[in-house]
């Protein structure tokens, strides 16, 4: 068995190179940059008023003194003048500011009376209430990087930066393959031998939220041919997930299979707890993750391999799943050679408390969740109140 850290080291060096295709802004939600963004234009693309009063010369500022009103700017007119000694513009959010003025008294601090304003003593004070031109960023600036996942913040960006598309990275393909004669799909009525199969609906969804795009090929029986029939729905895809079939049982038959069919083994089996059995490799130019059929195994497997796996195929640079820290609500015993993830809920002072039941077929648990307790190998016993790592879900 290797370690959590080897495994995750070789697995992401299995990440398919996906090419790029130019979309909308509107079409780009949650996509991945290929390529650096750099911004068209100054913004503000002038000195901009950040207030609505009164534009003038500071240095004509003193208290009572009254200016001569000679007309507005508004945003998206210009007061085509210029500010001259004891002359004041109103002028209004967003607008340019006139020529000649080089601060903005906000309309609270004045008083206007017919086509003269006088000021405040707070007038004098604080800030010019300007923005300068390029002060936001200037034309030619990047200030999106490859590898930036695409928020509505990231889109807003963009669109300000005068970008009406961008160049976004292929969503991978991921091939779902379920095996194993016990299993029947949700909704169907199992025979007395059988259980339903979760594990694709729940790895389909997380496949989707990082990035992704599931292709379910189906489930199958544990019989070779099957399995390699099956697998001809993943030729077009990027990466390969079998679940179920990798570990040694006399049934568990993807294994030679997928050797069968050239894929290269770079590990198989993991020191860890919940997912011992997973084996990664690669088929050509597709990675191969198989995982344990039992539910939480399969989908914190996923959780901690697939997922950087294909935020790394995105070309994101943040690819490793969020860790944080808290107290713990609990007593733990020392733990074993095997890397442990436990499943843990937050109690009413914010400490994490590991679930009674850590079976890995026990999907319960694993709904109610909201983080997984990381416990290193031969970690000593841990006290309530103690910090403790662990992943957020």
């Amino acid at each position: 068995m290797i370690s959590v850290a080897q495994a995750s080291a070789e697995i992401l060096k299995l990440a398919p190179v996906l090419g790029s295709e130019t979309l909308s802004l509107s079409e780009a939600q949650s996509r991945t940059l290929a390529q650096p963004l750099a911004a068209k234009l100054n913004q503000p693309p002038w000195d901009q008023s950040a207030m609505d009063g009164y534009a003038v010369r500071r240095a004509d500022l003193a208290p009572g003194k009254r200016f001569a009103v000679i007309g507005e700017a508004l945003a998206g007119q210009r007061y085509a003048g210029a500010v001259s000694p004891d002359q004041a513009v109103r002028i209004f959010t967003g607008a340019p500011v006139p020529q000649g003025a080089d601060w903005v008294v906000i309309q609270e601090n004045a008083e206007r009376k017919g086509d003269f304003v006088s000021f405040h003593d707070d007038a004098l004070k604080g800030k010019s209430n300007i923005r300068k031109q390029g002060s936001a960023f200037a034309d030619g600036d990047i200030l999106l990087e490859a590898g930036t996942r695409l928020t509505p913040r990231a889109l807003a960006l963009a669109a300000a930066m005068n970008h009406a598309t961008v160049t976004v990275t292929h969503k991978p393909r991921v091939a779902i393959l379920s095996t194993g004669d016990e299993l029947v799909r949700p909704g169907d009525t199992p025979g007395p031998d059988q259980i339903i199969a979760s594990n694709a609906v729940g790895l389909a969804a997380q496949i989707a939220q990082w990035g992704g795009t599931p292709v379910d090929l189906g489930l199958v029986p544990d019989q070779d041919d099957a399995i390699r029939d099956a697998l001809t729905g993943a030729q077009d895809c990027d990466i390969l997930i079998t679940i179920g079939g990798v570990s040694v049982g006399d049934y568990d038959r993807v294994r030679p299979v997928l050797d069968a069919l050239g894929v290269t083994q770079s590990f198989w089996k993991i020191a860890m707890k919940p997912g011992k059995p997973l084996m990664a490799g690669r088929w050509g130019d597709r990675a191969v993750l198989g995982l344990p059929g039992n539910p939480v195994s399969a989908l914190v497997t996923a959780h901690l391999y697939l997922q950087p796996l294909i935020k790394q195929a995105l070309g994101q640079t943040d690819v490793m799943p969020a860790t944080a820290t808290a107290p713990l609500g609990a007593e733990l015993k020392a733990n074993g050679a095997r890397q442990d993830y436990l499943r843990a809920c937050f109690d009413e002072d914010g400490a994490l408390v590991p679930l009674p039941v850590q079976d890995s077929a026990q999907l319960t648990g694993l709904a109610r969740a909201d983080g997984l307790i990381i416990r290193p190998p031969d970690a000593p016993a841990a006290h309530h109140g103690d910090q403790v790592r662990f992943h957020p879900l």
